[in-house]
């Protein structure tokens, strides 16, 4: 029986152009995935995690997302504000919340993760029904 090397694979930051998504030739509901990196989502998503993203599904209050916020890409949780508007939250509280305009610069939500070389390490992220 010989037993298989592992073989490792580098990880790069990829740049991201604004719009790259709408002029790719996939449907806006693609999945994606992203790995997490620096500690803003901490301690529910730690770095070097896999997130499995839908791209253009609607999104709930309360939802793990992906938006595009003045020029770049970031991962938060949607919340609604007391006022019924939107806003950004990261989970570590280090780190500001984001005020929203809208529903617009929410480009995908995240379905779960997945810690890289465990099978048995998925989580699911679905949004609840509120009643």
């Amino acid at each position: 029986m010989s037993t298989r090397k592992p073989i490792n694979i580098p990880v790069v930051s990829a740049t991201v152009q604004d719009g790259s998504l709408a002029e790719s030739n996939c449907s806006n509901t693609e999945i994606i995935a992203l790995m997490v990196l620096g500690d803003s989502m901490a301690p529910e998503f730690i770095e070097g995690e896999i997130l499995v993203i839908e791209m253009g599904v609607p999104v709930a209050d309360g939802a793990f997302v992906i938006a595009w916020v003045k020029g770049e890409y970031i991962f938060r949780q949607l919340l609604r504000d007391a006022q019924g508007g939107w806003c950004l939250h990261a989970l570590n509280l280090a780190y500001p919340k984001i005020i929203l305009s809208g529903l617009g610069s929410v480009k995908g939500m995240v379905t779960h993760k997945k810690k890289p070389g465990s099978r048995k390490s998925v989580k699911y992220y679905l949004p609840q029904a509120k009643h």
